[in-house]
């Protein structure tokens, strides 16, 4: 991200985005709550990349500089937090798992009327207590430092399906298995395994927002099986990917 829009106050409100639009990079001196109800949404910030679908919302902590990207028709519902309100002692971006009730209460807060009422604030302070609970469930393509690593990581982005070993792609960008296995966990705080887990579920989720066949996502992002997808999918989210053709 180059140029950076600097708006002191987030908003809360909704808004929708078609399918491929994007927000630019900017920064708020607020936090920002940032959840799609339809649609799969990414947030790109200089630390990685996260993905949200239904069931995720995204922190982002104030002053961090991000852009967003719709995926699939976007209802977006944004919640502006003053700087003193952390309900999370987050400071960096995160992923966190949006139950039924969390959900209806960005849904209400975003939608009712602006004016400070009594009533909004006991909905805000049932939002931040119910915020405090979120577990963290990141989808999160952090961004590698070392260029052997952003090669190797290129490669798989551009080809999720590709199942070479370690040390087959380590020939690609002159490092052995042994060295990427080190800056995989140095770097990106995980193991080769779990970071191609994650870039697959990162383009499924994208995938599925745009209603491809979980049949052919399975395939394009490199599972045995439909089935197998489907698995690893429901461990990850909580549901099926074929819930997502009906949001």
């Amino acid at each position: 991200m180059t140029k950076i829009r600097h708006e002191p106050a987030a908003p809360t409100r909704v808004r929708t985005l078609p399918s491929g639009a994007g927000i630019d990079a900017h920064r708020h001196d607020d936090h920002q709550i940032v959840y799609a109800a339809r649609g799969v949404l990414a947030i790109t910030t200089d630390r990685g990349s996260w993905v949200a679908p239904a069931t995720r919302a995204i922190w982002v902590p104030a002053g961090t500089a991000h852009a967003h990207q719709a995926h699939g028709e976007l209802e977006l519902h944004l919640v502006g937090l003053p700087v003193g309100d952390n309900p999370l002692r987050l400071a960096e971006p995160s992923v966190l798992a949006v139950g039924p009730l969390l959900r209806e209460l960005i849904l209400a807060y975003t939608r009712a009327p602006r004016d400070e009422t009594p009533e909004r604030r006991r909905l805000r302070a049932v939002l931040l207590d119910q915020l405090r609970a979120a577990p963290q469930q990141p989808v999160h393509l952090p961004t590698p430092t070392d260029p052997r690593l952003r090669a190797l990581c290129a490669i798989l982005h551009a080809e999720p399906a590709d199942n070479r070993t370690l040390a087959a792609l380590g020939a690609r960008v002159g490092a052995s298995d042994r060295t990427l296995s080190r800056l995989f966990k140095t770097d990106l705080g995980m193991t080769f395994p779990q970071w191609r887990t994650q870039l697959r579920l990162y383009h499924a989720l994208v995938l599925l927002a745009e209603n491809v066949p979980v049949t052919t996502v399975a395939h394009s992002c490199g599972w045995s099986s439909t089935s197998a997808f489907i698995d690893v999918f429901r461990r990850a989210f909580g549901h099926t990917p074929g819930a997502h053709h009906h949001r």
